[in-house]
């Protein structure tokens, strides 16, 4: 184990149980479970921030402040921040590939959101401030096989980003970079390569790649057509980390000094194709379906997966949860929020 197999988390980084933290998208399902995983580390002050209306959120987590404001708006960004130690920002219009296809302006209007919120918790002295960027911000050119090798941080530049999502991902990293540079703020920027999990989107258009063939799964077991539409030729491949994973990753990322303002992977780097994904799913399900493919869904890049080489080495950690495992977790909770539908019950879908 290297030099750095106890990084300096929460638990050691001086931040007291009843400082200020703030996180932003906390109605969505990172922000949702981020809520909850400090709260079970036991700080005991935590404001949570969405636009939606507080019934809609994914998880309400008891005890903790919440605000329906958008944080696209700096006057909101104010409010959010006032009295924050650190502060967590989370928010922003995004989803899987149908998403993000489709909706560029939506995707490259949440820089106002990181450009609101960072200058705001400057104002508002806050210690840290994380933000949450994708691997999406990575140079397509490098993305154009299935059998791709994995990302390196270094490989943002020279930049060609994924249009929308991608650049606005790159451009608000630099805003961080620069708040530390010129400001002495101390910032964290992780990115993400698909997370997945209980408690988030599985259904009408925003859900990544998994939780959307569990549903379609159970759709067809529950439909008897036992057929099942795969976006793409299926030999796409992707990693895909559990949400568990992630926000244990956040902790350390964000209270790391050797991490400061330098992006840094956060994903499992357990290479699986399309194809490879819908069996799993099927194992999981207990049936074997007819597949078909739709070639001209969105599909994004030919091959993406996670070069944990700089993780391992400063934190002495990667995401590690197998993807079976994780998988059949979602599936489980999928399988309960699509019995509920049936049953006439609100589910978290429904609640979007």
């Amino acid at each position: 184990m290297s030099k750095h197999s106890e990084p300096k988390t929460a638990k050691t980084s001086g931040l007291k149980k009843d400082d200020l933290i703030v996180i932003t998208g906390a109605g969505g399902f990172i922000g949702g479970s981020l809520s909850r995983y400090f709260q079970a580390q036991g700080f005991e002050r935590i404001r949570a921030v969405d636009k939606k209306p507080l019934p809609d959120w994914y998880q309400v987590v008891s005890g903790v402040e919440c605000l329906c404001l958008d944080v696209s708006q700096e006057k909101n960004c104010r409010r959010v921040c006032e009295g924050a130690v650190e502060v967590y920002n989370l928010a922003a219009d995004m989803g899987g590939m149908g998403f993000i296809e489709r909706f560029r302006v939506e995707c490259l209007r949440s820089i106002l959101v990181n450009t609101h919120m960072i200058g705001s918790a400057y104002r508002a002295g806050a210690q840290r401030y994380f933000y949450s960027s994708s691997a999406c911000a990575y140079n397509t050119d490098l993305q154009k096989d299935p059998k791709c090798r994995a990302l390196k941080e270094t490989d943002a530049y020279p930049a060609m980003a994924e249009r929308g999502y991608g650049w606005e991902k790159l451009v608000s990293e630099m805003f961080c970079q620069e708040y530390w540079a010129e400001r002495g703020m101390k910032t964290a920027i992780a990115r993400f390569h698909n997370v997945y999990g209980p408690n988030g989107t599985w259904d009408g258009g925003r859900e990544k790649a998994p939780a959307a063939i569990c549903r379609k799964v159970l759709e067809a077991k529950d439909s008897g057509k036992h057929a099942i539409e795969i976006w793409g030729d299926g030999t796409q491949t992707r990693s895909f980390m559990y949400i568990d994973d992630c926000t244990y990753g956040i902790d350390m990322i964000t209270h790391c000094q050797e991490l400061i303002a330098t992006p840094i992977n956060l994903g499992s780097n357990e290479l699986v194709s399309i194809n490879d994904l819908v069996s799993m799913a099927e194992d999981i399900g207990g049936i074997k379906l007819k597949w078909s493919y739709n070639l001209n869904a969105p599909k994004g890049v030919a091959g993406r997966n996670s070069d944990n080489t700089m993780i391992k080495q400063i934190l002495g950690w990667e995401p590690s949860t197998a993807l079976r495992k994780g998988l059949a977790k979602t599936y489980g909770w999928i399988e309960q929020q699509f019995g509920d539908r049936k049953a006439g019950k609100r589910t978290v879908r429904d609640t979007i």
